[in-house]
């Protein structure tokens, strides 16, 4: 599925609909600045969780939902060895957890993972490309 995004207030509002989608891992890639964070943003805001911010430099932000669930949203672009990232496997496949990651490390990244790709069309605009897989 592909969306166009006019500016950040769209993105939160496609990050709002992957929500509602009702899976429960996804992975978002796109360059520095492509609006992964403000995607993740409309994400959070549409399960009760507000005022996120990227978690670059310490890996993972872990949030309480209402339903005892949690909310992972994670950030590997730091790490220089994907074995660093191992840590969260564990967060990961937990079926308790809902979980966004930003530049995914493929060791930890279930198979029926919700691909997100953003790209950037120019300083206002992103094409949101979304595989849900099979």
């Amino acid at each position: 599925m592909e969306y166009l995004s006019k500016n950040v207030e769209e993105t939160k509002e496609i990050g709002r609909q992957l929500a509602r989608s009702g899976h429960r891992v996804f992975v978002f890639s796109g360059e520095l600045g492509a609006g992964k964070t403000s995607l993740i943003q409309g994400f959070a805001e549409e399960i009760g969780v507000f005022n996120i911010t990227s978690p670059t430099f310490v890996l993972m932000n872990k949030y309480q939902l209402k339903d005892n669930r949690n909310f992972c949203h994670f950030d590997f672009y730091r790490i220089e060895d994907n074995k660093e990232a191992m840590f969260a496997k564990e967060i990961i496949f937990d079926e308790n957890n809902i979980v966004c990651i930003e530049w995914p490390v493929d060791e930890v990244i279930p198979k029926n993972a919700v691909k997100v790709k953003i790209e950037i069309i120019d300083e206002d605009k992103r094409k949101i490309i979304v595989d849900y897989g099979k």
